[in-house]
């Protein structure tokens, strides 16, 4: 499976979901950054589960064991390595989909692809838990960004019908994001927040999920970050977003509306600062610009799909039997993934953004 990114700052993910432990082997940090775990750990709390009533009822401390890479509190130029024990899986839930693959899952192609042998318990190596190493290798990231004064947060735009305000395209600040991301729902406004869950509450009430949308921001980035053509800005950010299990979507800055708008109107005009540095007016180009940023914020929008394992009944096969037939999905799942997703998001950006920032020191 390629599990692995990254150039210069590589990240390789292993584990499944009910596996003894999942993590992370994070390679090419520089050496003699100094990596508060505490702030991680705190990090991580923000995408485990079974915390509150619109996720799922599992629980996991997701406590990070760090065996590597750090000497004396500071990465030490060795890889780091990160693990997390799974102590609370119920395998049994799962049994009947190595027979019957669940709709909207990677349950059938994994089938296909792995002849049978994969491991289907929670989904495996597709699981969302996999996401746990990837907040940590986040996480780790995001403090050495943090210190070459590059910001990065993001907060819930959309979960079904229900939305929030957008964020401040051009004069969103560090301190406006770590207000949102401090919520336990982030949401800009507190109203957007209440609507959200009731929607989440009365589909779990139906047994059924919905999806959403995630607004993220990098500010601080200088001008120059992000190569031509495949290293570019949205080539390397959408790789790594839809690596999150459940994303469908990445857009940048005014995304798939360009298309309705004349050039006139698509256009960010350039103006000089009394600084003297270079801005633009407006930002429909989300801070990129031929894959290289702009100065401007980076602006991207994740959407999700609703959860695929709803307890309503659905159609699916018998592969054993070749027959159809129909599945109730049992087990414990969230009925809207995206609150716990915002870390992830932030995550993924931390952790493509200084690969590519590592990169432009190396070519300068």
């Amino acid at each position: 499976m390629s599990s692995n990114f990254g150039e210069k700052v590589k990240i390789s993910i292993f584990g499944q979901s009910h596996s003894e432990a999942i993590g992370v082997v994070i390679d090419g940090l520089p050496a003699g950054e100094e990596i508060d775990l505490e702030a991680v750990q705190h990090f991580l709390d923000r995408r485990a589960p079974g915390k509150n009533d619109y996720s799922t009822p599992r629980k996991e401390g997701d406590q990070v064991r760090v065996v590597s890479g750090l000497f004396n509190g500071r990465t030490c130029g060795a890889p780091i390595c990160g693990m997390i024990e799974n102590t609370n899986t119920r395998s049994k839930d799962y049994t009947q989909l190595k027979d019957m693959p669940r709709p909207g899952h990677a349950d059938f192609t994994a089938e296909i692809k792995y002849g049978g042998f994969q491991d289907y318990r929670g989904g495996g190596h597709f699981s969302g838990r996999l996401t746990a190493p990837l907040c940590f290798a986040g996480a780790v990231c995001l403090q050495i960004l943090e210190r070459r004064g590059i910001s990065i947060g993001a907060h819930i735009l959309s979960i079904h019908q229900g939305r929030d305000k957008d964020f401040d395209t051009i004069g969103i600040t560090k301190e406006e994001l770590v207000k949102v991301t401090s919520k336990e729902f982030p949401t800009i406004e507190a109203s957007a927040a209440e609507e959200m869950k009731g929607i989440i509450q009365k589909a779990r009430e139906q047994g059924d999920s919905v999806g959403g949308i995630i607004e993220s921001v990098a500010i601080g980035l200088p001008v120059g970050i992000g190569e031509p053509m495949f290293d570019g800005l949205e080539s390397k950010l959408s790789s790594i977003l839809f690596a999150i299990p459940a994303v469908k979507g990445v857009e940048f800055g005014q995304g798939v509306g360009v298309a309705e708008l004349f050039g006139s109107e698509n256009n960010d005009s350039f103006y000089i600062e009394e600084t003297g540095q270079i801005k633009t007016r407006t930002n429909h180009h989300g801070g990129s610009l031929g894959g290289i940023s702009s100065g401007m914020p980076l602006l991207i929008r994740t959407a999700f799909k609703p959860t695929p394992s709803i307890s309503k009944n659905q159609d699916t096969v018998s592969l054993q039997r070749g027959k159809n037939t129909t599945l109730s999905v049992t087990g414990r799942h969230d009925p809207c993934i995206v609150p716990r997703a915002v870390p992830c998001v932030e995550a993924a950006m931390a952790i493509a953004i200084l690969d590519l920032y590592e990169i432009g020191l190396r070519n300068l």
